[in-house]
């Protein structure tokens, strides 16, 4: 009887083990199969990948680049030699679409990052410590929230000098970005500061910051991730509209908003000029927003229903 029994809780006990396994990895597969399942969100995954390559990858392989060229005829329409056609300055189109979308995704993950890493941890430490320390961090918040980001960047590029390379002009976006996340992750934090493991933590000595770090940005992952996607858009969208109005990145360098603004007078007589950035900043614009809801279906905890 005993040799039984222990020979059916030998055999058991693999089985335990599968299943607590499987149990461990429930949540993320969960996760994994809402966010491949919603096919907006993959098709636009796929094209932004596809997008990230043209910028980062096609330069190396294209014959020409984004600065001017003798060689090149000016003002030519799209043709063998350059697909996009030419510019009245002696550009190639496509050599000047890689770049401006290179430094427009260098712009808008930057300010993602940034204004992500700066917006958590305020958010968080105005959440967990409350009173009069929530209300003075929610006011500074609100300070950045209600000033125009475009107005404002646009204004300290244009009387500082600095708007000239895409590191500078992430700063600047950066600045008036991270107000957003902030008080999305206080908002977490607020309901997440009562919870037991909070309290078990506290209770075992941790210090504040510990438990903000450790416990509570962790578990306020899902709606920072979200957030922080759709930023990209927002940086993509600021980037455009500054260099749009010439206090952008600046030539001999070019984004895709210095592109459209440069050719917005070409629009009937060089299409070729201002439709190529156009429908590229739309499409990267759209296939972010598409991953980022994508993203929020997949990890919303009240979402029961995976996506077909």
């Amino acid at each position: 009887m005993s040799e039984n029994g222990m020979s059916k809780s030998a055999r058991r006990d693999p089985a335990k083990k599968r299943k607590r396994s499987s149990a461990d990895q429930t949540q993320l597969q969960t996760i994994l199969i809402r966010f491949t399942r919603h096919r907006p969100a993959m098709i636009s995954l796929v094209l932004l990948a596809v997008i990230a390559l043209f910028a980062f990858v096609g330069p190396f392989l294209w014959a020409w680049d984004h600065t001017v060229y003798k060689e090149i005829p000016s003002n030519q329409p799209p043709s063998g030699a350059h697909p996009l056609g030419t510019s009245a300055a002696g550009h190639d189109v496509l050599g000047q679409l890689m770049r401006g979308a290179q430094q427009t995704l260098k712009v808008a993950f930057t300010v993602s990052l940034l204004s992500t890493a700066v917006g958590s941890v305020w958010g968080a430490t105005a959440g967990y410590y409350g009173g009069r320390v929530d209300a003075f961090m929610m006011r500074v918040v609100d300070i950045f929230l209600i000033v125009p980001l475009l107005v404002a960047a646009a204004a300290i590029a244009g009387n500082s000098g600095a708007g000239t390379s895409w590191s500078a002009i992430a700063l600047i976006i950066s600045i008036f970005s991270w107000a957003t996340i902030a008080r999305v992750v206080r908002g977490v934090v607020l309901s997440l500061r009562e919870q037991e493991f909070v309290e078990a933590a506290r209770a075992s000595g941790a210090s504040a910051p510990w438990i903000i770090l450790r416990h509570l940005l962790p578990n306020a992952a899902g709606p920072i991730i979200v957030a922080a996607t759709l930023l990209v858009a927002v940086a993509i969208l600021a980037e455009a509209g500054m260099s749009f109005l010439g206090l952008g990145i600046q030539l001999p360098d070019i984004s895709l908003g210095q592109m459209i603004g440069s050719a917005r007078t070409a629009v009937s007589t060089r299409p070729w000029l201002f439709y190529p950035p156009g429908v590229l900043l739309v499409l990267i614009c759209l296939t972010i927003n598409f991953i980022g809801d994508g993203l929020r279906d997949a990890l919303d905890p009240r979402q029961t229903r995976v996506r077909r």
